[in-house]
């Protein structure tokens, strides 16, 4: 009996121990500096606030969300998974009541939402936080450069019905990084909260900075609300702007197919933003229902699978309807790599040359005599919505997304954790360290069960992936092998 109780009481213990999980930590500031203070966190007791937070709103620090969900009854998520810390307000934050001044700046092309995360960035820090100084830096980073014509203090007046719009109103632009001027801005101004919105090319930017504020021994957060209308942040569910994109295709696409359905033989072609990664074209082809063709980056092809494929399109039903990502067909186009000021690519036009040369194909002497098309010439017609779905307002969805991503940067960045940026994991937001992220991009998983479904939507041919086998979708490496829009993440390069 004795021995049967021990072993009861180790079994019990083996059960309480804590899991050895894998857990992608984020850097705090009480990691660098000695003393940092610790003290209860304001919210609910500002005087801009009228109400007491009812039950626990708090997050604990070691609130954690895997990054999958998925099991087998003989193999738990934890022996798989890698695990994030939760995002949300914490119980005590690092910076004493009037010490925060914080600092927004949106970089890169605009996006759906962003007006929204710039407003609910200020909201948050001054309604729920009481911080009374929060700058706002116009023309992105080339703008702290010189600091008293770009930068402005926002006000409620600052950023009344800004969400409204599209664009941003701190207006953008690319390029324009210079880390030490960047970090001597935030020094003279007093600023030890820096708010980052911006993609890949920014968020390297903003490791720059915080390593140079950890090298001068500074108090200061800098943390990133990831966008990109491409979908192609790693690891995150979605990101901000791309629900708003997709809904401003769908018309597009419907003029395409109206114009196409008109005239004998016609085709429409519809190209759309997403210069290494077709989440767009993807989701916008299973939304419409109507596309016949789907070309992305990640999927490589042969003009004659292309044309067999289109020809039978225009037997079957008289004519076809093509979407295509910008960054489709480089390869086929014989493009030269180009990149802009933030080191992207520069693509050459994919709608221009699809159009020529389906329009070259169909017009060969051969269906002169075809019943199906003599005296019926295909004839293609182009949509190019490409800056139009950008420049969109948020949509209903990403207005709360962007709203939620916004708070959750203040509250991480209260609470002392820098170099990370926020997003959801399984629908739950979570703090990613910066540097899991960078170099990194998510791309259409053309295996996955997604990607098939649009196979069977549009009925065109499986092409061959555009990568390796061995450079796509690690998932052990890469710490989430898929993500919820059918995409999965890939290494590009080690350096920032």
């Amino acid at each position: 009996m004795r021995c049967a109780a021990l072993a009861l009481v180790a079994a019990r213990a083996a059960a309480l121990a804590p899991p050895n999980l894998r857990v992608a930590e984020v850097p705090k500031l009480a990691d660098r500096l000695d003393d940092l203070p610790s003290v209860p966190s304001p919210i609910g007791h500002t005087d801009a606030i009228h109400f007491v937070p009812s039950g626990d709103i708090f997050v604990d620090d070691d609130a954690l969300i895997a990054s999958s969900v998925t099991a087998t009854r003989s193999r738990m998520i934890s022996e798989d998974a890698t695990f994030f810390h939760r995002a949300g307000p914490r119980r005590d934050v690092v910076f004493e009541p009037g010490e925060a001044r914080a600092c927004i700046v949106t970089c890169g092309g605009v996006c759906p939402g962003l007006n929204t995360v710039v407003r609910e960035l200020y909201l948050c820090l001054a309604k729920l936080y009481g911080v009374s100084t929060v700058y706002g830096v116009q023309n992105g980073y080339s703008g702290f450069q010189d600091w008293a014509r770009d930068a402005v203090q926002m006000s409620p007046e600052f950023v009344y019905e800004i969400q409204r719009k599209g664009g941003t109103v701190l207006r953008s632009s690319r390029g324009g990084h210079d880390t030490v001027k960047i970090c001597d801005a935030l020094d003279e101004n007093g600023v030890n909260m820096l708010f980052v919105i911006g993609g890949d090319g920014t968020m390297k930017g903003a490791c720059k900075i915080d390593a140079e504020m950890k090298l001068r021994g500074r108090k200061c957060v800098v943390c990133c609300v990831p966008k990109t209308i491409d979908n192609d942040v790693p690891l995150i569910d979605t990101s901000f702007g791309f629900s708003s994109a997709v809904d401003a295709a769908i018309p597009m696409i419907l003029t395409a197919n109206t114009e196409a359905e008109a005239c004998p033989n016609g085709i429409g072609i519809v190209k759309l933003m997403g210069r290494h990664s077709g989440f767009i074209a993807l989701h916008a082809t299973l939304a419409s229902g109507d596309v016949d063709l789907c070309l992305v980056p990640e999927s490589s092809f042969q003009v004659k699978e292309i044309m067999d494929h289109l020809e039978q399109k225009l037997r079957q039903n008289d004519h076809a309807l093509v979407v295509v990502a910008e960054g489709a067909g480089q390869a086929q186009m014989g493009a030269e790599p180009k990149f802009d000021a933030s080191g992207n690519a520069l693509n050459e036009d994919v709608g221009l040359w699809l159009k020529s040369v389906i329009t070259n194909h169909f017009a060969h002497e051969r269906y002169d005599s075809d019943p199906d098309f003599a005296g019926k010439k295909a004839k293609c017609f182009l949509v190019d919505p490409t800056y139009a779905i950008r420049a969109v307002p948020a949509n209903a969805y990403d207005q709360v997304y962007c709203s939620s991503l916004a708070h959750a940067a203040c509250h991480g960045a209260m609470a002392g954790y820098t170099r990370f940026l926020v997003g959801n994991i399984n629908t739950r937001l979570a703090m990613l360290p910066l540097d899991l992220v960078v170099n990194r991009r998510n791309i259409v998983g053309i295996r996955d069960r997604m990607w098939t479904r649009l196979l069977f939507s549009t009925g065109q041919p499986p092409f061959e992936a555009s990568l390796n086998v061995e450079e796509e979708c690690d998932a052990e490496l890469l710490y989430r092998g898929e993500t919820a829009t059918g995409g999965c993440t890939v290494s590009f390069g080690d350096e920032y």
